[in-house]
């Protein structure tokens, strides 16, 4: 896990948020002390954020096990926002039938601080291990999704994501300048789609269209990802009518619906 930088201006719901995600990012029940390894938080103001958040049922606390977990009134809060802000329920009957179509892994994902937040996933009959999952946050910029989406960003918020990035070196294939990375979204925003060439993680690779708004702005996107062994990029690129068509049968779906645009 990382540390995390301390909030300076978002006060004690800012601390306590970052409280939240940090016990979520174990994604397994967590002791304080595992907690405290990892918060900018001195001892006793951790101890403090983490009573609060559990008085509040935002965290559950196991007596016996003595460790924290997300609480059911996050849970419900999640799922609220599951329904309200994702595309997820409105795009489920599309993935589902371009899954089956292609018999390859299709993502759904959405744009969140220049990061990519996985929102659903259909996999292939026989799936792939891979990182993303429903639910995880992968970068933006080594992710066929993460870069379509960015491609359509105004021109200030692009910027900004592009200063959001890592660009850690994940394969030999990654961007790691965020001057390459500009010249790529350029192309994929004449093409319409955007490539994951083994950036991520060696052997996978993926096609990806934006889901665009009426204005012309990605409120999501999707993408079709399999492994080297199953096919090649060319193969991939066949698939590029198939993901389009979904991807603006998803948009105009959400047409009436407010979802947050970049």
């Amino acid at each position: 896990m990382n540390t995390q930088t301390p909030r300076t201006g978002d006060g004690t719901i800012g601390k306590a948020l970052d409280v939240l995600d940090l016990v979520a990012g174990f994604e397994r029940p967590v002791r304080f002390s595992e907690i405290l390894a990892v918060s900018p938080h001195p001892k006793a103001t951790l101890y403090r954020l983490i009573q609060t958040l559990t008085n509040l049922g935002m965290l559950r606390y196991d007596v016996d096990r003595q460790t924290y977990a997300p609480g059911l009134r996050l849970v419900r809060l999640a799922h609220a926002a599951w329904r309200q802000s994702s595309l997820a329920p409105i795009a489920r009957p599309f993935i589902d039938m371009l899954s089956e179509t292609i018999n390859e892994t299709v993502h759904l994902a959405q744009l969140d601080a220049g990061q990519v937040l996985y929102v659903d996933k259909r996999n292939a009959a026989d799936p792939l291990e891979m990182f993303s999952q429903a639910g995880k946050v992968g970068p933006g910029y080594c992710t066929g999704v993460g870069k379509a989406m960015m491609a359509f960003l105004a021109d200030d918020a692009r910027a900004l994501a592009l200063s959001q990035q890592s660009y850690f070196a994940h394969t030999a294939h990654t961007h790691t300048s965020a001057e390459s990375l500009a010249v790529e979204l350029e192309q994929i925003k004449v093409d319409g789609i955007a490539y994951d060439r083994e950036e991520h993680e060696p052997g996978i690779i993926c096609i990806a269209a934006p889901i665009l708004s009426d204005a012309g702005r990605a409120i999501g996107a999707l993408s079709i990802t399999t492994s080297t062994a199953r096919k090649s990029l060319t193969d991939l690129s066949a698939l590029a009518t198939h993901l389009k068509t979904t991807a603006r049968d998803i948009a105009l779906a959400a047409a009436n619906w407010q979802f947050p645009s970049q």
